[in-house]
């Protein structure tokens, strides 16, 4: 990975595991419990804030721009939604299904207005307030345009449900590896891109969390594991600055080949997508808006059998 980092070493290998490994347990732990969520997500934030305002935690840089907070917030919100799907009557109710829809789409919508706002504002490598060094420059635009498209091929979240089973998951069948792969391409980019000194960890780190959790323990969920491990994340970056420790300062080179790089992957890889969801729609004669598109399919055939369904 030198083409994207430097400072890459054994040790920074090991942190990348451990890393991966702790967040992949927690999420575990706290989908498998709804006093651990509660305790998790409701109770720590808390805890953490107080610790940050009035207690001995110094907080990161992050916590020092707006940005930061809203990621926080917006992240917590999905999982206080998702779990009232999950744990209480809400998720009976048709009207539920919107939430997670409208989360998805406003986080990435965030994203976006950050790429344009980096391209606006960093036309040379600088230092922005939470103590990111960025270089703006015409990639932002490329996956800001990478972002729409992960909007719009949002489909079949009128197949959203809860799984018949014991940890009760937050089931999106319609989200199959096709639109995780074009999500996961693009959220790198975008981190890379726009929070470059934490892209190592914020975006390769905890997509990849996401990913395994998806595939090795829990299919269909993948949204719900999304949540869980960037809320873990992201309390975990405001409260600490963790770059202080060595082994997390893994730095992007700032190539701008390879900023070309990822974010030319990540329109390429999204349009696709987008003409994977015009073709099923045209082939199979169906409204993204009504009904689930990918049912065809046998990753979605998957989900279906993994959650009882």
């Amino acid at each position: 990975m030198g083409f994207l980092f430097e400072g890459l070493s054994i040790a920074s290998f090991f942190a990348m595991v451990l890393f991966v490994v702790v967040f992949l347990l927690l999420n575990e732990v706290s989908r498998r419990s709804k006093i651990v969520s509660l305790i998790f997500y409701c109770l720590l934030p808390v805890v953490l804030a107080l610790l940050i305002f009035v207690g001995p935690l110094g907080g990161s840089p992050s916590g020092k721009t707006w940005f930061g907070w809203v990621k926080v917030v917006s992240a917590l919100a999905g999982v206080y939604g998702f779990m009232a799907i999950r744990f209480t009557k809400l998720g009976e109710k048709k009207f539920a299904i919107i939430f997670p829809v409208a989360i998805l789409a406003l986080n990435i919508a965030e994203a976006v207005f950050r790429e344009f706002q980096v391209f606006a504002t960093y036309a040379e490598k600088s230092f922005d307030p939470a103590g990111n060094v960025i270089l703006g420059g015409p990639w932002n635009i490329l996956n800001a345009v990478a972002g729409i498209l992960t909007i719009i091929t949002l489909t079949g979240f009128v197949g959203i449900r809860v799984s018949r089973d014991k940890t009760r998951d937050m089931v999106w069948p319609d989200m199959t590896w096709i639109y995780i792969a074009g999500y996961s391409i693009w959220n790198f980019a975008y981190v890379y891109n726009c929070i470059s000194n934490r892209a190592m960890y914020a975006g390769f780190g905890i997509l990849f969390a996401a990913i395994v959790a998806e595939f090795l323990f829990k299919r269909g969920a993948w949204l719900q594991h999304r949540a869980q491990i960037l809320s873990l994340y992201a309390l975990f970056a405001l409260s600490v600055d963790f770059q202080t420790y060595s082994f997390f300062r893994i730095m992007p080179t700032y190539s701008e080949a390879a900023l070309w790089t990822l974010s030319v992957l990540s329109i390429v890889v999204n349009v696709g997508v987008l003409g994977s969801m015009i073709y099923a729609i045209a082939r199979y004669k169906k409204n993204p808006l009504r009904a689930e598109i990918y049912s065809h399919t046998k990753a979605y055939q998957k989900t279906i059998k993994a959650n009882n369904l």
